[in-house]
């Protein structure tokens, strides 16, 4: 089950924070990340989603949440088409069931309900979400070296994608849209 959360979620996406950065995950944060840290960063971007700034979604088995993604809407007024996916992070449980696929499908549905017709989002180009990202149809814009720091040290370049939103990848060939 997907759905919007609230405040009331901040500890089980904190858990999840740390589970993602632990194992390496490249979300801005170096490992270790306190509670503390994880708290504050969930505390900012959930008030964020109570002013409309961004949607953040989980996705549930059963009661635990497995997995997040945010939908960043706070853009520059010349922007106003445009909208983020940031934050993407599943279980390391739960890998491989299609969840970060299903949280993907909901948050371009709704930056469409948005009017927003442009996804843009960034992945680090070692052990980032890069095939995921291309079979649903994002198109890489390119890639910078050395942009950001691993969780657990050295640089990583990160790969630039973009996609229309509501624009379906062809399933027979992933990468080009119909």
């Amino acid at each position: 089950m997907i759905q919007m959360l609230d405040t009331t979620h901040r500890d089980a996406l904190s858990d999840l924070l740390i589970e993602a950065v632990t194992s390496g995950a490249s979300v801005s944060f170096m490992h270790p990340i306190s509670r503390e840290t994880a708290d504050a960063f969930w505390d900012h971007a959930l008030a964020a989603a109570a002013r409309d700034e961004r949607v953040i979604l989980g996705a549930f088995d059963g009661e635990a949440l497995v997995g997040t993604v945010t939908l960043l809407l706070d853009c520059p007024d010349n922007q106003p088409h445009r909208a983020e996916i940031a934050k993407m992070m599943t279980r390391l449980s739960h890998r491989g069931r299609g969840i970060a696929t299903a949280l993907l499908r909901e948050a371009e549905r709704l930056a469409v309900t948005r009017s927003r017709t442009l996804l843009v989002l960034d992945t680090a180009t070692d052990g980032g979400a890069a095939p995921l990202y291309e079979a649903m149809g994002f198109k890489l814009a390119g890639v910078i070296p050395g942009y950001a720091y691993k969780p657990h040290g050295g640089l990583s370049g990160t790969a630039i994608y973009w996609k229309q939103a509501g624009v379906r990848p062809n399933v027979s060939n992933p990468g080009v849209a119909r």
